[in-house]
């Protein structure tokens, strides 16, 4: 487990710009349920691939089509709600960051650990805004 005052500020770079934070598999599970799309975020403390990822999500949401919610969860930190993220997003292995978009509770579309990593955040956004496109 990380320590809160690592996580927070990485935490807050989603929060400050709408993703609701989820801490327990419930409000995972709600989140996911909800009609509609929505994007779910593993965060992640990881420098290589989550520190384009972060403003890549944030980017994502600049197009004429967004998720209906944005929700993240913290590897590291929030361990009941990542494993039960990581529970709808089979049967993609465990990664993170990773990012993953549901319509009406079913996977639609993922992007793994190896798919942000080395990549700058506007690749990430366009993306997201493809499958915004295709599902929003």
């Amino acid at each position: 487990m990380y320590p809160e005052e690592m996580v927070n500020p990485m935490r807050a770079e989603l929060s400050d710009a709408g993703f609701e934070d989820l801490y327990t598999a419930g409000s995972v599970e709600n989140a996911i349920n909800k009609e509609g799309t929505t994007l779910l975020i593993i965060n992640s403390v990881c420098g290589c691939a989550a520190r384009n990822a972060r403003p890549g999500a944030k980017m994502s949401l600049e197009g004429a089509k967004r998720p209906d919610q944005t929700v993240a969860v913290f590897a590291g930190v929030d361990k009941d709600a990542v494993d039960k993220a990581r529970e709808f997003m089979l049967p993609f292995p465990p990664s993170s960051p990773c990012m993953a978009l549901f319509k009406d509770g079913e996977l639609v579309h993922m992007l793994e650990r190896h798919h942000i990593e080395g990549r700058p955040a506007e690749l990430i956004a366009e993306n997201l805004q493809n499958a915004y496109n295709e599902y929003c």
